[in-house]
């Protein structure tokens, strides 16, 4: 029997027939199309994971996550955005944080390890290793840095990655002796500290002057020399008048970034009685000439003429401070040494350009960078505008300057890393830079829609969830986010990770290590009457 004829089957099935399966395969496609309904609402930023490969590669990356981090978390900087990164990435891979018992290790007091919580020096019992450091401190490198080898001199050796990736430390790096670290025996081959020694260090800072208003807002009530002048412009206008060096939380009144990053001040900004400061270093360390491959020292003219940025062509000028050349080595010095320590800073006025280059750093993908700003205040904000006074009216102008010039050494230090971030920037590539940055912002925008009621931080007094509700304090209030409603399982627990704050994210990673013990209390039989 030949083929079938279309004639042929159209007598066969006749028009009833066709009619019945048209239906049938009309009723299977819109049931597929029901199904396949919740797949179409995946977070439209986390569908793809590209690589930060700068040409296309093979489907095996180039190099691995790194995933030992040491944070130096900086006050009014941005750096809870930065926390809030490493929270989600943590959690979502299972790493183990080193958690202070509350909030803070001890700030404002030196970092010590006893403060992380689960903690046991050498000798102590075995512990899983710690994979992250990143919760307030003021920075102390002898307590958080597992140092390897010890050589004659006292010199410290460490070894970093096997990779010597855009401009990371070459296989050993030579740590030059700090007044703030103590030597070590000549004897000494290992001393156990919190993080091992190939951990990835990086901090952040931001313009003194734009710090200088967020901290006068949010500290005003903690700090006496905020508290007894009335306004920001008065302080500024006569600082000596309000601040007592050693005083009760005036430490967030000049130089926070210093501070935290535990450097010692020079001896005109010392108190005799009361200092909060270290001791002067009886035999100071002479100024290196270079410090490994890494080491940027800073011109001693730069804190005395304008300094341009390659960002926007404008340049910075920094009012006449009260350093002399002896300061200014001093200054270099310390640059020099927070470059033998630190892989890389970022800065806050380019947040996004400094996340593309800590995702590069890492051999992380766009997406365990793209995230939300927190601990934002209100009428604020915590960088993300690049510096430049041009916007300003004078009297602001006149009173950037001010703040600049009053907190010198932040001032130092924010042109250092300034300079540093965009010779990496140069060295990255500008269009490939803009690429990655356009991509980051548009995934970001995507998630907030996506996540947030308004797409954007609101007001606390509509968050009704204390779980993303903020810790609120100062004087201006610190913005939130509210979920969207209706959002899948998968969505909802990523949702709740972009929007959850850092107090409480901190509490749910603290149950999440050392979960909570329930005693059962004993069943006794009842005994039998005599």
């Amino acid at each position: 029997m030949g083929p079938l004829s279309p004639t042929r089957t159209m007598r066969l099935w006749g028009p009833r027939s066709l009619g019945v399966a048209l239906g049938v395969f009309m009723t299977i496609g819109f049931a597929l199309q029901l199904w396949g309904g919740p797949f179409q609402r995946r977070l439209p930023g986390l569908q793809l994971r590209q690589s930060w490969a700068s040409t296309p590669g093979p489907a095996v990356p180039s190099c691995l996550p790194r995933q030992r981090l040491v944070f130096l978390k900086t006050h009014k900087s941005g750096s809870s955005s930065v926390l809030s990164l490493l929270h989600r990435y943590g959690d979502r891979h299972g790493l183990r944080f080193a958690l202070p018992a509350r909030y803070q290790f001890g700030y404002p007091k030196l970092f010590q390890a006893s403060r992380v919580k689960g903690y046991r020096p050498q000798g102590g019992g075995t512990q899983s290793p710690f994979h992250i450091l990143c919760h307030h401190m003021r920075f102390n490198l002898k307590e958080v840095r597992s140092v390897e080898g010890v050589d004659r001199t006292g010199e410290r050796w460490a070894h970093a990655c096997s990779q010597d990736h855009q401009g990371r430390r070459p296989q050993a790096w030579r740590l030059p002796r700090h007044p703030l670290t103590q030597e070590l025996g000549m004897g000494a081959t290992k001393v156990l500290q919190v993080m091992p020694s190939d951990s990835f260090f990086f901090s952040i800072v931001r313009d003194p002057a734009a710090l200088a208003r967020s901290a006068f807002s949010y500290y005003k009530s903690t700090s006496s020399a905020f508290r007894k002048s009335p306004s920001l412009a008065a302080f500024l206008d006569n600082p000596r008048a309000f601040y007592q060096p050693g005083a009760r939380g005036d430490h967030y009144a000049r130089n926070l970034l210093w501070f935290d990053f535990g450097l010692p001040f020079p001896p005109e900004m010392r108190t005799k009685r009361g200092n909060p400061h270290p001791p002067r270093d009886p035999n100071p360390p002479q100024l290196p000439s270079g410090v490994g491959l890494r080491a940027h020292t800073l011109d001693p003219n730069a804190l005395f003429h304008p300094v341009p940025t390659v960002a926007d062509g404008h340049s910075q000028t920094s009012s006449s401070a009260s350093l002399d050349l002896r300061s200014s080595s001093f200054i270099q010095w310390n640059l020099a040494w927070l470059d033998s320590v630190f892989d890389l800073v970022l800065v806050a006025e380019y947040f996004d350009e400094s996340l593309v280059l800590l995702a590069d750093a890492l051999c992380w993908s766009l997406d365990d960078v793209v995230g939300f700003m927190h601990n934002a205040q209100a009428g604020g904000g915590q960088g993300g505008s690049a510096v430049g006074d041009g916007g300003l009216t004078a009297e602001d102008r006149q009173l950037s300057a001010r703040a600049r010039a009053w907190n010198n050494l932040d001032w130092a230090l924010y042109v250092h890393f300034n300079r540093s971030l965009w010779a990496r920037i140069k060295q990255y590539g500008q269009s490939r830079l803009d690429s990655a940055v356009a991509e980051l912002r548009a995934r970001r925008e995507a998630l907030a829609k996506h996540c947030l009621v308004g797409g954007e931080a609101l007001d606390p007094k509509y968050i009704t969830d204390r779980r993303f509700r903020p810790f609120q304090f100062g004087s201006g209030k610190v913005l939130g986010y509210v979920l969207q409603s209706g959002l899948s399982l998968q969505d909802q627990e990523e949702c709740e990770r972009l929007a959850t704050p850092e107090l409480q994210y901190k509490d749910k990673l603290d149950a999440k290590q050392f979960p909570p013990t329930v005693s059962v209390p004993l069943k006794t039989s009842r005994l039998p009457s005599p």
